[in-house]
């Protein structure tokens, strides 16, 4: 961190406390009723528990290892599945096979920015690689949009050139198979993304909880078959790709929103709130965030007295203390220091900026 006046560079003391949060609203906002339990379901609070790991290097080697044994699972699941389609020939779980094979893949990416992550920053790279991480998500969406084209083309092939269906109990099987394996991955990457504050590893695990749903409908499809409706499977498959388009959709806003900066306000107020509290500072009118990756990073300017110049130094430092409870995933906080004074004659010239222009 820097301040002025006079200057001085301190790292931020990041202390494991479970306060961070990566989500807008009220942080202890609890819901009731089916509809708000779908909603938690599908877009989880991602509340620090009280091993939240906090140091970066720690939090990336967690990240690699719930990549590492959910890709593993989500193979398992997929290769199972594999066996079925060519017992059945059911296109429905064909769509889903597919789907479920390329989540598997969306791990490597992520798996190779966490490595990134880690790298030391650079000449060239000044911030580091953290945005390793958002750069993987936009190949995620790639792979998703890919399966769910493929998914979709092989239904309407089967719309047009229907097929009977066979070993349809087989198919029951698989579907199960499939949402099973999916929620006990969803489970473990929402847990671990909470863990480390990583938004991709969370909205990643959401993702397979999606997966599975959708291999319940392909349940659905065998079921529409037995009762003496062989289009359900092909519609099924259909329905499915739907539902991954209408996923990447949420998918595409998050990515975007981190890659432009985008931070939710319920941190910034807990940053404000921390450094206003501070001794000394009389004002922040200035406050900046953003994610890198799973971390944070950010700048503040502070407004002391004027007669608070011997102290300054102090001050920043209570400052980045208060920040490292209220913030355990911030790396990294510059803060620049003013005078009462010093402010007012900034202010002083902004509007006769603005007359400019």
């Amino acid at each position: 961190m820097s301040i002025t006046d006079p200057t001085g560079h301190h790292p931020a003391d990041n202390h494991g406390h479970p306060y961070d949060h990566d989500h807008d609203g009220d942080a202890h906002q609890h819901h009731s009723g089916f509809k708000d339990w779908l909603f938690e379901l599908f877009v989880p609070h991602t509340h620090d528990s009280s091993d939240s790991i906090d140091n970066a290097l720690e939090a990336s080697k967690e990240g690699v290892r719930a990549l590492k044994i959910s890709m593993v699972t989500l193979l398992a699941t997929t290769v199972l599945q594999v066996i079925v389609v060519a017992i059945s020939g059911s296109v429905a779980l064909l769509a889903d096979t597919i789907h479920n094979f390329s989540d598997a893949l969306t791990a490597v990416p992520l798996w190779i920015a966490f490595i990134l992550g880690r790298r030391v920053a650079t000449k060239r790279y000044t911030y580091g690689y953290g945005r390793a991480e958002d750069l993987a998500g936009l190949f995620i969406v790639a792979v998703i949009a890919l399966s769910a084209i493929l998914a979709a083309w092989q239904s309407i092939d089967r719309l047009f050139n229907p097929q009977p269906l066979e070993n349809l109990w087989w198919v029951l099987a698989a579907g199960v198979i499939g949402f099973a394996g999916n929620e006990i991955v969803a489970v473990y990457r929402i847990r671990v993304g909470q863990k480390i504050g990583s938004a991709a590893l969370v909205a990643d695990g959401v993702h397979a909880r999606t997966d599975g749903f959708t291999s319940l409908a392909v349940v659905l499809g065998a079921g529409g078959v037995m009762l003496g409706f062989p289009l359900a499977d092909p519609i099924v498959g259909l329905l499915i790709s739907v539902a991954i388009i209408v996923l990447l959709w949420g998918t595409v806003r998050s990515i975007g929103r981190r890659l432009m900066d985008g931070i939710e306000p319920e941190l910034v107020a807990r940053a404000q709130t921390a450094i206003e509290g501070t001794p000394g500072i009389l004002a922040v009118p200035r406050l900046q965030l953003r994610w890198v990756g799973h971390r944070l990073q950010g700048a503040a300017t502070v407004v002391v007295a004027d007669g608070a110049l011997s102290t300054v130094e102090g001050i920043v430092r209570e400052a980045e203390h208060r920040l490292g409870h209220a913030l355990p995933k911030l790396d990294d906080m510059v803060i620049k220091a003013l005078t009462a004074s010093a402010r007012e004659k900034e202010a002083d010239l902004e509007p006769s900026t603005h007359n400019h222009h």
